[in-house]
């Protein structure tokens, strides 16, 4: 099959987005610290910037930054300064939901691509007009949109689009929510988002608690997990495939891009996919996604099923324990960064980029500064070293089973 379609990745910093486009990201997107709607991540400085556009660019792949806050006056003192540095920094586009911004960096740095955020509610043909019109390039689709909505917007349209297939839904309108600012004083739509929906609550009706009572009442939804609908986006025509999750850690970024390359390139090779191999996607990614998850919009409208009434639903992940530094395939010794504890006789499996899941059971552990055998890896970030019988590579990581 041969059609082209962007995987696009978060990153919170220069470590993630890395890794990231390591494990198969077309293009990543980032926050700056200014103008983001992420202020709790750790958000990329200019230089930052420029070093991961240099490293994507190498790569021959992508760098989106975002510019998605709902601006105020005092926002946009710095936004001509902050535009040129982007510019400068080589950014190949900005993610945007303020006209003010789209306008002026139309004017201002042509060069760099506008893409529409997904903050703007698009949910019709008729307004990717206009975002056409003002030389906008792509659009990001509400999560709101189902397939059939999708299809007819596509086929009327002429620009880019661009889905979520992955991450954190909204339980307000494409994030357009207050909620942060009633219980929080916190501006959501400016980079404060409180995750207010997420806090555990009791509900009352008067004086009578009315939910069950074992639980909390949470407000928030099911992430959004869209493995078995790679292929209708595909054939749809959809330029971008987006996953969500700037808080995310390496490893959550490591797991699920990973696995969304290889759904993609199985079905442009292939032409199709099994339920089987559905089912095996969605079990890996699980590895990674502590949240129950759901196909959100995309069939039809929500229903029951979509929402996450109570956190005691969420299964644990399988921990991330180690980090691949280097591999002497002359003595099969693998040096590792460590992450979490393990101990010898634990049974770990192996991840890359280019490697198939591989299990093994932990015999040796020698700590690298010292040369010594240990029993237990206690200290994350302690260099070690381990006997591996198989071939790996730096960036592969390593959790473990049970």
């Amino acid at each position: 099959m041969n059609k082209k379609i962007e995987l696009l990745a978060p990153a919170g910093n220069l470590e993630k987005a890395k890794i990231a486009l390591i494990y198969g990201a077309d293009a990543v997107y980032v926050g700056g610290k200014s103008f983001s709607l992420r202020a709790r991540a750790s958000n990329f400085e200019i230089d930052d910037i420029k070093e991961l556009c240099t490293f994507a660019h190498s790569l021959n792949k992508r760098v989106y930054v975002t510019t998605n806050i709902i601006p105020h006056d005092d926002d946009l003192k710095n936004l001509d300064e902050y535009l040129l540095a982007l510019k400068d920094a080589k950014v190949d586009a900005i993610i945007t939901s303020s006209l003010a911004i789209m306008l002026r960096a139309k004017e201002l740095v042509p060069s760099i691509e506008r893409h529409v955020s997904t903050q703007m509610s698009i949910s019709n043909h008729e307004i990717t007009k206009f975002y056409e019109k003002i030389g906008c390039t792509r659009v990001v689709l509400a999560r709101e949109v189902n397939l059939e909505q999708m299809a007819k917007i596509k086929k009327a349209c002429n620009l880019e689009l661009e889905v979520f297939i992955h991450g954190g839904m909204c339980s307000s309108y494409s994030g357009r929510c207050v909620l942060s600012n009633h219980l929080t004083n916190r501006d959501a739509n400016r980079g404060g988002c409180a995750h207010s929906c997420r806090w555990n609550y009791r509900l009352f009706d008067g004086k009578h608690r009315v939910e069950n009572k074992k639980y909390f009442f949470n407000m928030g939804s099911k992430d959004l997990m869209a493995v078995k609908y790679i292929p209708n986006f595909i054939d749809l025509g959809i330029s971008s495939l987006k996953i969500e999750g700037r808080m995310k850690s390496a490893y959550y970024l490591a797991t699920v891009v990973g696995c969304y390359r290889k759904v993609i390139d199985l079905y442009l090779n292939k032409g199709k996919l099994t339920e089987e191999e559905i089912k095996a996607f969605e079990t890996e990614i699980s590895k990674a996604e502590n949240r129950l998850t759901s196909t959100g919009f995309l069939n039809n409208d929500v229903t029951i099923n979509e929402q996450l009434y109570d956190t005691t639903a969420e299964h644990p992940t399988k921990e991330y324990i180690g980090y691949v530094l280097d591999y002497d395939e002359n003595n099969q010794i693998a040096k590792i960064e460590q992450r979490n504890y393990f101990e010898i006789g634990d049974v770990v499996e192996f991840f890359g980029p280019n490697l198939e899941n591989t299990k093994m059971k932990i015999e040796k552990i020698i700590d690298d500064e010292t040369g010594e055998e240990i029993a237990v890896a206690r200290h994350p970030l302690q260099i070690l070293r381990i006997e591996v019988p198989f071939k790996l590579s730096k960036d592969d990581m390593m959790r473990k089973v049970k």
